[in-house]
């Protein structure tokens, strides 16, 4: 129906998708069936949970199948292409197959596999994160190039969501029960993503409202987050009965239907405005982008940050690449490794089940308030003010060292002021670094690119989480079930970390610097083009 062929369509289709594709951030939720039935020891589950932070930032080959199927229409073929569809086609089946079989080993459907074999289910489980990831971005910043930042903001932020989206589900349909929220996890992603990739598309125009119904999709956003953290926080307190868990759940539902009414908005004001010519955006357009020879790039040209359009290769010899993927080693690294001893230094700290427990479930509101705030924030800045979007990285960095400090201190209610500041600055990474990766090289292998520099977030993960918090607390417990407590327990780690996100703000600074030039061009025609 051509009722449907918008790329606000395309936007909402992908807002739902991401919004249960976020499977990799529940792990806790069914961990521990996961470790009885199958007679793992607490070394066996943290190695398959390894597996699952590399499948889920490990996207390279999502983002070199994503450069291959939309290729015909950057060859100058011209036309809408349904290339995003593969990819996400790929992505559903991996996700069923990956969480069917850890559902069918739980449940004792099949025999227990060895732990390699766990460890490959839980890996392209996993993986589909990364195709469901790659197709909704990368469309999303071809869709609206002017604006990429809060297209990326509103992709990421929603995948930070999914997490709490995912708990909802699994709190009203399946009765506590963590071996059937496998299943779910197997099904939902799945059935959503089938019914709504053919509505993924990547469109060739730009209209002058494109920010006013982004902005639409962003007041949607906070509303559902707003909505998620009252919810979570009356669950965490009081309790809820079946019955208003269902309530709540609807109500969600009806929530997630907004962006479907923004997008029939938007095509009413384009039909209104048929008579005025669209406006081709650079990155998209074969006429505006620069040419370039992708066999003869130089180093020069590409250390200045001047060439279009460059493949991994080309990109890797930039220095801006190693930069980038270095900040994102003490960003990521750092803050993941923080949510994934939240509960332990919560323990440490003499914190109940209860205030940890509503800790880890805010921290999917954090992630997403940074995701979204970044990638707004900074299409603000750039198109304001003219700054580039490393400083925002930069800035938030800056931040995060102080949220690190916060939490070594161990003062009374640290956690709480800690947890936020980092959980922020942690999800404003994932929504700069796309963006900026596109801006650096060029949208033809955005994907490849960014889900390359993504493999920092699981490689500084295990250097903090395995090599320092873990080697310190073990240093420092003792007693029965070699369990530490206080604010020693973690505080030299911490100081550490901070030290690590100060290391990468320095490092953010220097890329900002570099890439001064690049941004003033990118501003000045994309003024020309208005």
């Amino acid at each position: 129906m051509e009722i449907l062929r918008s790329k606000w369509v395309a936007m909402a289709a992908s807002i739902w998708i991401q919004c249960t594709s976020g499977g990799s951030y529940t792990f806790g939720i069914y961990s521990a069936v996961l470790k009885s039935t199958q007679s793992y020891d607490q070394s066996t589950l943290d190695t398959v949970s390894v597996f699952k932070d590399i499948g889920a930032n490990a996207g390279v080959f999502s983002g070199l199948l994503y450069t291959y199927v939309t290729s015909n229409r950057r060859r100058g073929r011209g036309g809408d292409s349904g290339g995003p569809w593969v990819v996400l086609a790929i992505g559903a089946i991996q996700c069923f197959a990956g969480y069917f079989l850890m559902w069918a080993s739980v449940t004792g459907i099949i025999r227990k596999p060895p732990v390699a074999l766990m460890c490959l289910f839980m890996f392209i489980a996993a993986q589909s994160q990364t195709f469901f990831n790659t197709a909704n971005v990368v469309s999303a910043v071809e869709n609206f190039a002017d604006y990429g930042g809060t297209a990326v903001g509103i992709m990421k932020g929603f995948l930070g969501l999914s997490g709490a989206i995912l708990i909802q589900l699994y709190e009203t349909l399946c009765g506590g029960d963590p071996a059937s929220f496998i299943l779910l996890l197997a099904v939902t992603p799945t059935v959503l993503s089938l019914l709504a990739m053919p509505l993924v598309r990547i469109y060739e125009t730009s209209t002058a409202d494109d920010k006013k119904h982004l902005n639409g999709l962003s007041a949607v956003s906070l509303v559902i987050a707003a909505y998620l953290m009252i919810v979570i926080i009356v669950k965490n307190t009081f309790g809820l009965s079946s019955v208003a868990n269902v309530v709540t759940l609807v109500c969600l539902v009806l929530l997630l239907a907004l962006p479907l009414l923004i997008a029939t908005r938007a095509r009413r004001d384009r039909m209104e405005k048929t008579a005025l010519p669209d406006k081709s955006p650079l990155i998209t357009s074969p006429k505006a982008a620069t040419s370039v020879n992708q066999s003869s790039v130089s180093d020069s040209q590409v250390e200045a940050g001047l060439s279009e359009n460059l493949n991994l290769l080309q990109a890797m010899k930039s220095l801006s690449f190693w930069l980038l993927f270095l900040a994102m080693i003490c960003g990521m690294g750092s803050g993941l490794s923080t949510i994934n001893n939240i509960r332990q230094i919560g323990e440490s700290l003499r914190y109940s089940s209860v205030e940890i427990n509503s800790l880890v479930s805010l921290w999917s509101i954090w992630n997403f308030l940074g995701r979204f705030g970044a990638g707004y924030a900074s299409d603000a800045m750039l198109h304001k003010k003219g700054w580039p979007r490393p400083w925002l990285m930069a800035a938030t960095l800056g931040t995060m060292t102080i949220g690190h400090l916060i939490i070594a201190s161990g003062f009374q209610g640290n956690l709480y002021v800690g947890s936020v500041i980092v959980g922020v600055c942690y999800g404003s990474q994932w929504s700069l670094m796309p963006t900026i990766t596109s801006e650096l090289f060029g949208v033809r292998h955005m994907g490849t690119i960014f889900n390359t520099i993504s493999i920092a977030s699981p490689i500084g993960s295990y250097i903090f989480s395995v090599r320092l918090i873990g080697y310190i607390y073990d240093k420092t417990a003792s007693g029965e079930g070699n369990k530490c407590f206080g604010s020693h327990c973690f505080r030299l780690s911490f100081v550490i970390m901070a030290s690590v996100a100060f290391f990468g703000f320095l490092v953010a600074i220097v890329l900002f610097f570099r890439t001064k030039t690049l941004y003033r061009q990118i501003l000045v025609k994309r003024l020309h083009r208005r």
